[in-house]
């Protein structure tokens, strides 16, 4: 038996997934937890939580099958994008992870504008530095807690704190260094000179290494505390986009990927490095050696349902959602959601945009709150298609991904509002199947990312079509949603 372990390491949750070489997935167990909010505009989570809650996954997993546990061959990581983890020369974090979501470094996003134009960031880092990045987040640290950066002995992504704690080695790769801010995505190295002008140790950046390569080897200390055997090869592994990139069989062009997730994107493979010249969409390294991904992003997508679920509503379950939303017409009776909950990126790249229901009648209830939501949300990832296909990046059908593609219903309305054909693959965590295929290709399981592919991304049968008439619908009010951002962005 050949066994890889699969770890995604998201801003909800950690999930792991054990995947038989031969028959596929064993298991898969998720530990959930909550995103700090200290103050309006931050955004935050305890490494140690992460590291806690992947213990409790590894207990369940180990007591479920045991004979899997005892006989995983490669780990491979998934992780959030863009934030920043600090440690010191002892591998301690120095304090709260700054996460993708996060607002508070607008004066230091000032202050790199002043060093760097719009063209330059271009050429150089191939995206517009937002808020949430590694690098102004970084300089926030730099300039706000200045005696813990001067205790900082590595700059780290969220999983690659995690692949520290089992290989007790810090490192990097290019995927979630391309992530930060910080890294020339042409040459898939950082940006050295760019660190030096910010004057930023060149000693606390690892060096940047492909995501297949072989990072280190399960410690006997992390062995103890995990169950898991010493010796077990580990892999970089890679942000989560392109992971999920992998988990859903992406790995050469011609194919998009809408992801619904706490986060959303568009995203597409690449062989170059290309890029929107005014900076509204992202181009990365991808976990694909010498490919890239490109996309456009959304903040809050997944996050929106959840705050409208949980905070707003007070509806027990998806069931209920999914029930309340399905019995209201297609455009929610007027009623129109902006997702800008915690500033936005493509298109608008403004972090102090901010949500708002439009529309509201003493008519509407529930269940048009919680479908325009839904619409709300997809209304931005069409934004997103719309730039990526002015780039030149389409294809008529999308593999739909993340929480998101979990609800028919909103499977539906992505297929009449993104105007194209959506398919879905039969594993749910797409993010810890990329993240397994990509450790078993490394250490030779499989002669190819295609061929692990081939084995385990299914897609199921059911492929949603647009159907004319809401299509029309939503072309209509997708109209009213841009308009509404134009017309109050000066007042927000």
């Amino acid at each position: 038996m050949k066994v890889i372990l699969g770890i995604d390491i998201g801003t909800s949750s950690v999930k792991a997934m054990l995947l038989d070489a031969e028959k596929g997935v064993i298991a898969v167990h998720a530990k959930s937890y909550e995103v700090d909010i200290p103050q309006t505009g931050f955004a935050q989570q305890n490494p140690q939580m992460w590291w806690d809650a992947l213990l409790e996954v590894f207990q369940q997993l180990k007591a479920e099958t045991p004979d899997a546990y005892r006989n995983i061959k490669g780990i491979g990581f998934s992780g959030q994008m863009h934030g920043l983890v600090l440690v010191d020369k002892e591998g301690e974090v120095l304090r709260p992870a700054i996460i993708w979501l996060d607002q508070r470094s607008q004066k230091q996003m000032r202050e790199i504008e002043e060093v760097l134009n719009q063209e330059q960031m271009g050429e150089l880092l191939r995206n517009r530095i937002s808020c949430g990045f590694a690098f102004p987040s970084l300089l926030w640290v730099k300039e706000e807690e200045p005696d813990l950066f001067a205790r900082t002995a590595a700059v780290l992504c969220p999983k690659d704190y995690l692949r520290l704690k089992i290989t007790g080695k810090s490192g990097a790769e290019v995927v979630d260094a391309s992530s930060t801010g910080m890294f020339a995505i042409a040459k898939r190295d950082w940006a050295w000179d760019l660190l030096e002008q910010f004057d930023l140790p060149k000693e606390i950046f690892p060096d940047a290494a492909e995501s297949g390569e072989i990072a280190g080897y399960v410690t006997e200390e992390a062995a103890r505390g995990t169950g898991l055997p010493a010796g077990i090869p580990v892999i970089y592994g890679a942000g989560d986009q392109p992971a999920q990139s992998i988990g859903n069989g992406v790995t050469k062009e011609g194919k998009l990927i809408s992801n619904i997730g706490t986060g959303g994107q568009i995203s597409a493979f690449s062989k170059t490095p290309v890029y929107d010249k005014q900076l509204r969409t992202n181009t990365f390294c991808h976990a694909v050696k010498e490919a890239y991904t490109i996309f456009g992003a959304t903040l809050c997508a997944g996050m929106s349902m959840n705050w409208a679920k949980n905070k707003v509503l007070c509806v027990d379950n998806y069931e209920q959602v999914n029930a309340w939303a399905g019995s209201v017409n297609p455009g929610s009776d007027g009623l129109i959601y902006l997702p800008y909950l915690s500033g936005e990126r493509t298109p608008h790249l403004n972090p102090k945009a901010k949500g708002m229901f439009f529309g509201m009648t003493l008519g509407h209830e529930n269940g048009h709150f919680l479908r325009a939501v839904m619409e709300g949300v997809t209304y931005s990832l069409k934004d997103c298609l719309l730039l990526l296909k002015q780039m030149g990046v389409d294809a008529p059908m999308i593999i739909a991904s993340g929480g998101g593609a979990a609800s028919p219903l909103w499977l539906q309305i992505q297929a009449d509002i993104l105007d194209r054909e959506v398919c879905v693959c039969n594993e749910k965590e797409q993010a810890c199947l990329g993240a397994c295929i990509l450790a078993g290709t490394s250490i030779g399981i499989f002669q190819s990312l295609e061929e692990g592919c081939e084995r385990f991304v299914k897609m199921n049968e059911k492929i949603y079509v647009p159907n004319p008439v809401n299509r029309e619908i939503y072309e209509e009010r997708f109209g009213v949603y841009r308009e509404l951002y134009e017309r109050t962005k000066d007042l927000m």
